[in-house]
């Protein structure tokens, strides 16, 4: 592999966007690690990319475990001496429908902050070291339009009426963390947002959905792939910059 080649890693990446953003990514070149807590299914999906010619590797990872979190950066360390590029796909949603914001669970509330909130930073935190090796890192954050506090206090907004407390306040805090950690990022050559892939048909939502997945991957590739005029501490979707 030559010396100049990015490196780029994308977590819960066996499936849906995240497999979609891998593939897209790989398309244009870049070597990207094919993350998943399931090793059997990130090998499998990454051999399935191999077969159409992409650079994926599949690597295993658990955003909510920190023993597998510093594995996997030891082993990029080891491998790659850098990393160029962190997209933070990973997420659930597990709220019950029809409940009031009030009656979620404090278990849901709890695991969907694990994967979505807590999983997320401590990933960055661990490759962090890594991209600052690298020449131009970039980090983008997979959020949602449902993160939008200004969205949602609008009475005329599209998603005013749409309440996934749990998920929707994760990726509140999701664009929260991109804001702080952009503050410190902003001297150095690595820049980092956040983005809405759209209302994509996943198997999260059951299918349904405006866009397909391979619409759906497009902001997170677009942006892992800015130059150095490019943002720092937005908030996108497509080409449109989102209210926070």
């Amino acid at each position: 592999m030559p010396d100049n080649t990015r490196i780029a890693l994308v977590t819960g990446a066996t499936r849906g966007i995240g497999l979609e953003t891998v593939r897209q990514l790989a398309a244009t070149g870049v070597h990207t690690l094919l993350a998943g807590r399931d090793r059997a299914k990130a090998v499998d999906a990454a051999l399935t990319l191999q077969a159409e010619g992409l650079p994926v590797e599949a690597i295993e990872l658990d955003v909510t475990d920190a023993a597998s979190l510093s594995a996997a950066a030891d082993a990029v360390a080891k491998k790659h001496g850098k990393l160029d590029i962190l997209i933070n796909n990973a997420g659930i949603l597990v709220d019950t429908l029809g409940l009031k914001v009030s009656e979620q669970t404090i278990d849901t509330w709890r695991k969907t902050f694990d994967t979505n909130v807590f999983g997320l930073i401590a990933t960055t935190q661990a490759f962090l070291p890594l991209l600052h090796k690298s020449d131009a890192g970039r980090i983008v954050n997979v959020s949602s339009l449902l993160g939008s506090l200004a969205m949602h206090s609008d009475p005329a907004s599209p998603i005013y009426d749409f309440k996934v407390p749990a998920y929707n306040v994760s990726k509140s805090a999701v664009n929260a963390w991109t804001v702080q950690l952009a503050y410190e990022l902003r001297d150095s050559r690595i820049k980092i947002n956040t983005i809405h892939p759209g209302y994509v048909k996943t198997d999260m939502n059951g299918g349904e959905g405006e866009i397909d997945v391979p619409a759906g991957a497009r902001t997170s590739v677009r942006l892992a792939l800015i130059d150095d005029a490019g943002p720092n501490g937005g908030y996108f979707y497509q080409e449109q910059s989102l209210p926070w």
